[in-house]
């Protein structure tokens, strides 16, 4: 395996994300639209963003392209993510949305180090990756260095025992039931230290 296994699920899933496209959206429409959902007055929303009157009703009114910061208060102040004003709810049905996978349906990756099953992936524009993984990996000389990519991850132990290597940490064994939670440009590895292949439950943000 090359350390760019798992770079390669992240790749794979923004692909299948970018599938969906949507025309231009009016960004100004669009935050007029969320500030009405809650009832506010410009001055309520400007004072939720901490931002001037004058510059909401220039952004809402399209006289004005909002700064990658005023984006950021504007996000914070309604309470979402900066993408969530660039991506309106369909106007017909409500906004959620719910996919589930049965045990052995994920998409299967297979590496001579990892076997992954990919999971919920028939979603599109997903936050996060989720996939199980079961551990072939029984020495740290399996791995051509060290796995890295974007984000931050999740990783469950399901079954088996495992042990945790860490760039800038001592290794870690764990068992069932235990987790941990890192960054994921930091580089990490696992292997299986139970007779059998272990297996885990990672959750990989896309970023």
């Amino acid at each position: 395996m090359t350390n760019t296994d798992n770079g390669s699920l992240i790749r794979l899933a923004r692909a299948s994300g970018d599938a969906d496209t949507a025309a231009p959206l009016d960004l100004g429409a669009r935050v007029r639209e969320l500030r009405k959902e809650r009832d506010w007055t410009l001055e309520q929303a400007a004072q939720h963003a901490g931002l001037a009157r004058s510059t909401l009703s220039k952004i809402e009114n399209g006289q004005m392209s909002p700064t990658y910061e005023a984006l950021k208060k504007l996000a914070v102040g309604l309470e979402i993510s900066v993408p969530q004003l660039f991506t309106p709810p369909s106007k017909d049905q409500v906004n959620g949305r719910m996919v589930s996978t049965k045990s052995g349906e994920g998409n299967r990756q297979i590496t001579t180090t990892y076997e992954h099953e990919l999971l919920a992936d028939q979603l599109t524009k997903k936050s996060m990756l989720p996939y199980r993984a079961r551990i072939r990996a029984r020495d740290m000389d399996d791995f051509d260095g060290w796995v890295r990519h974007d984000g931050e991850e999740f990783l469950y132990v399901l079954t088996g025992t495992i042990k945790l290597y860490t760039e800038f940490y001592e290794p870690i064994d764990m068992k069932r039931g235990d987790s941990a939670y890192y960054d994921a440009s930091m580089g990490h590895n696992v292997i299986s230290t139970s007779t059998e292949d272990a297996t885990i439950l990672w959750v990989t943000s896309i970023t």
